[in-house]
């Protein structure tokens, strides 16, 4: 997999689409919708079967994808600003909502990703937070012990607030509306 040198150029979608994705218990891709394939820049031969985390931008945390496969991993939906890479570097910023696929026994058999424009105050709260995880993460010379690192500092952010990670999601938008 090619890693592309992020542009600092961001792209956008319609507040009408939705980017979506499906991917198998590893988290390789088995679908991709015309949004998420335009957007991304990439065509459906290149993706599909690929690692989800070819569009992992450098500027999203690790921390932040550890605790979302730990929550979809349990059987849990959760939702999370997400940073993401195209092809050719530029990047793109959504709200992903991402679910467990269970099959008729109740069984994990994959994950889906609906992600949607997200409000544009909420994505310039949650940069210098993300800056500040990677940055924790970047201190460390092993990817485990900066995620252990980070993950330590969003818990202490999120018990600092008395929140869950979900209801920090949406106090984004909720506390920049309210000012």
């Amino acid at each position: 997999m090619n890693r592309m040198t992020p542009t600092g150029r961001e792209v956008f979608f319609g507040d009408d689409e939705i980017i979506v994705s499906k991917t198998d218990t590893k988290g390789r891709i088995t679908y991709a919708n015309d949004v998420f394939l335009k957007v991304a820049d990439y065509r459906a031969s290149e993706v599909l079967g690929m690692p989800h985390n070819m569009i992992r931008h450098p500027e999203m945390p690790r921390c932040v994808f550890h605790l979302l496969w730990e929550t979809i991993q349990r059987g849990d939906e959760i939702f999370a600003y997400v940073v993401n890479l195209t092809k050719n570097g530029d990047h793109y910023w959504v709200l992903a909502h991402v679910t467990p696929t269970f099959d008729a026994a109740g069984k994990i058999i994959g994950f889906h990703s609906n992600r949607r424009t997200p409000d544009r105050s909420a994505v310039q709260a949650i940069r210098p937070i993300y800056a500040r995880l990677c940055e924790i993460e970047s201190h460390h010379a092993s990817k485990k012990d900066g995620i252990a690192a980070s993950t330590e500092e969003l818990l202490a952010l999120l018990a600092n607030n008395g929140v869950s990670y979900g209801e920090f999601v949406f106090g984004l938008v909720e506390k920049e509306t309210a000012q």
